[in-house]
């Protein structure tokens, strides 16, 4: 199975994500979200294969969401919006991303990832 491990590397929700897959012995491609921030048709792909909503994908604990004052402004953003919003800055995107072609997982949860990798 191939696995995308999209993340901050001073995160350490993502330090914490990615000592798990090692840890689990599983192989990964690692990609910096600042350095290489996933595009608009990668999330359009993201959200699909996640069965979430676009909103989920925000970072809403970040300093770049509060400043750009993000909380009221997706209210009534379309999602076409927000994907605009998500790719213009890898900060704002929630993070660790680990994508697979069986599922898309957001952040970190132990107990999640055990489930998912079963």
């Amino acid at each position: 199975m191939s696995v995308l491990f999209i993340n901050y590397p001073k995160c350490s929700t993502c330090i914490n994500a990615r000592k798990w897959l090692e840890e689990n012995k599983i192989n990964f491609e690692n990609r910096h979200i600042v350095e290489n921030n996933p595009t608009k048709d990668e999330l359009k792909r993201f959200i699909a294969l996640s069965g979430l909503s676009a909103r989920k994908f925000f970072n809403t604990s970040g300093i770049l969401y509060r400043e750009m004052k993000l909380k009221e402004k997706l209210v009534t953003a379309t999602e076409d919006e927000m994907l605009d919003i998500l790719s213009s800055n890898g900060m704002l995107v929630k993070r660790p991303l680990l994508i697979t072609e069986n599922g898309v997982l957001i952040g970190f949860k132990k107990d999640k990832w055990e489930e998912f990798f079963k």
